[in-house]
């Protein structure tokens, strides 16, 4: 088979499975000790802990502190509900976002969606109009997951500032494949987009930045998010992200191949979103009147998605597709290819073979 569903998730590194083998640990093993425990079993876990916060905070700003948490998701949440003041955010964003709206507007806060421009990049002058003193966050993606856009996050952050507004990235699709450099101050990442563990994340907070917790018990790190931690899970993410770190500039440019490759393979395809400002390892594009459902079907052995990973099946158009004002049919045309470390130059072709051909089979 060969995976090109990238954006969904990533295949785990072979560092990070080592890495969390050792604190799988049964009960012959000294390495199964809950870390928040003070004898020497649970110091040895904590210092598995402490040591993949280290490496997972290499890749991010300085003057700031990792905060682990079950995924992105949780990190989302956690910012937007426990952030006071309004809420600024794009129709492009992740439904850890925009489904945030209903639980904000019960708090009796504003929740505002503004427009994204035709090539799918955040509308910062929609933004500077939009928002006021009472602005208390703004949530914006760093790389978006179905179409692959960059947002101007610099932007963003200084309009923010203008009002005196907090500013989330949702930099998922960004950790690990890209340098996140932005003055924000929540960043929200996730392990298995970076070849790590799923069921782990974090969140980045900025150095005297508060908010309040979503989740209440033991008070665990540091008090901003309770319930025991994963040894195993932390050492996982850790390791992928110190494999990331060691091979960040390898990595863009192998990307960099697939997508030459790729676009060239595809040539006669319409790509969705910006050409220029877009990580090269996203290629999402359509063909009007493709049956997509047949076309999976018929290419089961090629890894690729219509849309989100979180939306599939649930039959509606991409509400991405739409803010970037594709109709409906032409939404529902449309694929998305996603690759990285692990796909090779054959891998691209290969798959191209097979999907232009069952295309072929559709009279496109």
């Amino acid at each position: 088979m060969i995976y090109l569903d990238y954006q969904a998730t990533t295949p785990l590194a072979p560092e990070a499975r080592d890495a969390m083998l050792r604190w799988l640990g049964g009960p012959e093993s000294d390495t199964f000790g809950n870390p928040h425990s003070p004898h020497r079993m649970g110091r040895m876990a904590a210092a598995a802990v402490e040591t993949a916060r280290e490496r997972i905070a290499a890749l991010l700003p300085g003057g700031g502190r990792v905060v682990f948490t079950s995924g992105a998701t949780e990190a989302i949440n956690t910012v937007i509900q426990g952030t006071p003041g309004d809420v600024v955010t794009f129709a492009t964003e992740h439904a850890a976002v925009l489904d945030c709206r209903r639980v904000v507007e019960a708090q009796g806060r504003r929740f505002s969606v503004l427009p994204v421009t035709p090539d799918g990049r955040a509308d910062v002058s929609a933004m500077a109009d939009h928002v006021t003193s009472s602005t208390g966050l703004v949530a914006v993606m760093a790389i978006n997951n179905e179409i692959g856009v960059r947002n101007p996050l610099n932007a963003v952050v200084d309009i923010a500032r203008q009002v005196g507004a907090k500013v989330l990235v949702d930099a998922v699709q960004a950790y690990g494949r890209v340098p996140v450099e932005v003055a924000a101050d929540f960043i929200a990442i996730s392990a298995h987009k970076c070849h790590g563990p799923k069921g782990i994340g974090a969140l980045w907070v900025r150095d005297q930045v508060v908010v309040a917790p979503l989740l209440l018990g033991g008070g665990q790190e540091a008090g901003l998010r309770s319930g025991t931690l994963s040894p195993a899970l932390c050492a996982g993410f850790g390791a992928a992200a110190q494999v990331a770190e060691e091979g960040l500039s390898a990595q863009m440019f192998h990307v960099e191949h697939l997508w030459n490759k790729a676009r060239e393979a595809f040539a006669d395809w319409e790509l969705n979103g910006s050409a220029v400002d877009r990580w090269h390892g996203n290629l999402n594009i359509r063909k009007d009147g493709l049956d997509v459902a047949r076309l999976m079907s018929d290419c089961r052995s090629v890894m690729f998605s219509a849309g989100s990973a979180c939306a599939s099946g649930s039959g509606r158009p991409s509400h991405v597709l739409r803010a970037i004002g594709l109709s409906d049919p032409q939404a529902k045309s449309s694929i998305r290819l996603g690759f990285g470390r692990y796909t090779s130059l054959r891998d691209i072709a290969d798959a191209a073979a097979i999907i232009n051909a069952a295309v072929r089979e559709q009279g496109l």
